[in-house]
């Protein structure tokens, strides 16, 4: 088994609120972004603010109460890294001054990124490649935001959070992971890589530099995918609905958390939703989620929490964790 022993987040300075939204399009009222999306406001990175410099501050308050030196993975999560190459996880190393004898490497996923990223610590863990891996999500979505997508501005905000995952005793609970890849054009950023020849809907996309999201594409997916998802992770870890003390999603807005909640039939009193400071903030929403439980005493020692993750790709996740 393993334990998520420390996490942290950084969320930018910049804020913007509904309010804010509201100057730039009046024919929307801050009470309705609220009341549709649950979320009040959202941190923004700032032009020279990338994911590399959220992650060292994530990164950096782990490091007030844990040695760095016990660090031996680094697992970075984004989908807006520094560069094409070289890895982002390679520079975090040295810019967080941790060993050189370690293993750094990104990987590119959106919502269910947190959860991937245990399961890879899981197996480097397991395979004796690991002791101690710092898993970073950092994420900077509003950069690929047009100025007048109204949707996307009123959704996604930037975070980076970092934890440290480590060997423990007790239970070893199974991953279940899901992919469909003929989904992958309802959330997408069609230009900025090498693929030249593509379309745009002229309805609904402003440029292909910026995300494209089908918000009822991405909904049907969700409610046709998740439920089957908690069914089976409880399944595979033998357990069922009242085993589990916390239920931990992905926070990608209130109105459809509470209807995948209902759905899977989960008590609202074991259903954690908590963005209205943050937004959707990717990958990073389940660990910030975490920390905020954390912080509140929500958490107690032997606690089971289900986490699932779920979005862009298609790409969905979910394990169970004891505290």
């Amino acid at each position: 088994m393993m334990k998520i022993s420390k996490i942290e987040y950084y969320l930018p300075q910049q804020v913007l609120t509904n309010e804010d939204l509201e100057k730039q399009f009046p024919e929307w009222s801050s009470e309705r972004i609220q009341e549709k999306v649950g979320i009040s406001q959202r941190h923004i990175s700032s032009d020279s603010e990338t994911v590399l410099d959220m992650a060292v501050q994530s990164s950096e308050k782990i490091f007030e109460n844990y040695d760095r030196n016990k660090v031996d993975f680094i697992l970075f999560c984004t989908q807006s890294p520094e560069y094409f190459l070289p890895t982002t996880a390679c520079i975090l190393q040295d810019r967080l001054g941790l060993r050189k004898n370690i293993g750094a490497i990104d990987f590119n996923l959106g919502c269910s990124g947190f959860v991937y990223g245990l399961a890879f610590a899981k197996g480097l863990i397991a395979g004796g490649i690991a002791k101690s891996i710092l898993l970073v999500t950092s994420e900077t979505y509003t950069k690929h935001i047009h100025p007048d997508d109204k949707g996307n501005r009123s959704i996604f905000g930037d975070a980076s959070a970092s934890a440290i995952i480590e060997k423990a005793e007790g239970n070893d609970y199974q991953f279940c992971l899901g992919t469909d890849g003929s989904g992958a054009e309802n959330l997408i950023v069609k230009k900025g890589a090498f693929k030249k020849d593509f379309e745009l809907n002229p309805e609904h996309e402003f440029s292909p530099e910026n995300i494209y999201m089908n918000g009822p594409e991405i909904f049907n997916f969700t409610i046709e995918n998740i439920p089957g998802l908690v069914k089976e992770t409880l399944e595979v870890n033998g357990l069922i609905m009242d085993d589990i003390d916390h239920f931990v999603f992905h926070q990608a807005n209130s109105f459809m958390l509470n209807y995948l909640r209902k759905k899977t039939k989960i008590p609202a009193e074991k259903f954690y939703i908590d963005m209205e400071k943050t937004g959707n903030t990717v990958s990073a929403t389940i660990p910030i989620a975490l920390k905020n439980m954390m912080d509140k005493g929500m958490l107690k020692e032997g606690d089971k929490v289900l986490m699932a993750g779920f979005g862009v790709g298609y790409s969905w996740g979910a394990t169970i964790m004891e505290i």
